[in-house]
């Protein structure tokens, strides 16, 4: 039990991230704010941003409770591929929201884009 409460915080992240674009892809298109001409920046920036987060928390939960608390290659590919598997059964959710698209593009480029960029940035940092 007692290893329990100590994994729990460390994969706490992954789970309010999972709920933030859960809840956001959930919006129909009529609630989601327009940005005027920077609307597709922002969204798509989004997007960069909300996956790169998501990759890091995978991360962080998938190092828990090592010795050396610095996570290994596997590791670092799994977080990214547990990244671009929730980019698709997100995009698939959005596909039953009112006035949303899935849209595999987002997936491929932009939601695995940021979380390959994330984890990249990771391991140059902590390399040194």
């Amino acid at each position: 039990m007692k290893k329990f409460f100590s994994i729990v915080p460390r994969w706490l992240p992954t789970f309010v991230m999972m709920a933030l674009i859960f809840a956001i892809s959930s919006q129909p298109a009529s609630h989601l704010p327009s940005f005027s001409v920077f609307d597709k920046f922002v969204k798509k920036g989004g997007h960069i941003v909300g996956y790169g987060l998501l990759a890091l928390s995978y991360l962080h939960g998938l190092s828990a409770g090592k010795s050396d608390n610095k996570p290994r290659f596997a590791e670092f590919l799994f977080a990214w591929f547990l990244a671009f598997a929730y980019g698709l059964t997100d995009e698939y959710h959005q596909s039953f929201i009112l006035g949303r698209h899935a849209s595999i593009l987002d997936v491929l480029i932009f939601d695995n884009f940021g979380a390959f960029a994330a984890l990249l940035l990771c391991h140059r940092y902590r390399s040194k």
